[in-house]
């Protein structure tokens, strides 16, 4: 199945999307299916994917102990195709997860063509991670 508008509008991150922004945006993802214990990410790996979840559970690991739970609407990655930072923690599947996958090289085609849909994206991203905006001084 294709991800679709409809897909991404039934995410938090992609709330401020309009319908044009949406049906643009969601060719640029594709999606994953992951079985329980996989490892999506590593801490400390080089990281070429952003994933959102759209539904199943995933647990968060830093140094080897648990320090949070992602559900439904979470995403996360985000760094390593925005800034290039490594991996900052290792994400297990714990129940099957439906994964909506935006590699960096699709994002940074969504910048070249839809600038004004990336910075949305990466401003949502900001502000759920508690971050200050470039523009908030």
């Amino acid at each position: 199945m294709a991800v679709t508008a409809d897909r991404l509008r039934a995410i938090p991150l992609f709330s401020t999307l309009s319908e044009t922004e949406l049906e643009a945006t969601a060719g640029h993802f594709t999606e994953r299916d992951v079985a329980p214990g996989a490892c999506l990410t590593v801490e400390g790996a080089s990281g070429y994917c952003f994933f959102v979840i759209e539904h199943g559970t995933a647990e968060v690991e830093q140094d080897g102990k648990v320090v949070n739970t992602l559900g439904d609407g979470d995403f996360f990655g985000e760094m390593a195709i925005v800034s290039g930072e490594r991996r900052s923690a290792t994400v297990r599947a714990v129940s099957p997860l439906d994964l909506l996958v935006l590699f960096g090289t699709e994002f940074r085609l969504l910048e070249r063509d839809l600038p004004s849909v990336a910075e949305k994206i990466v401003e949502t991203m900001r502000r759920r991670a508690g971050a200050p905006s470039p523009q908030a001084g």
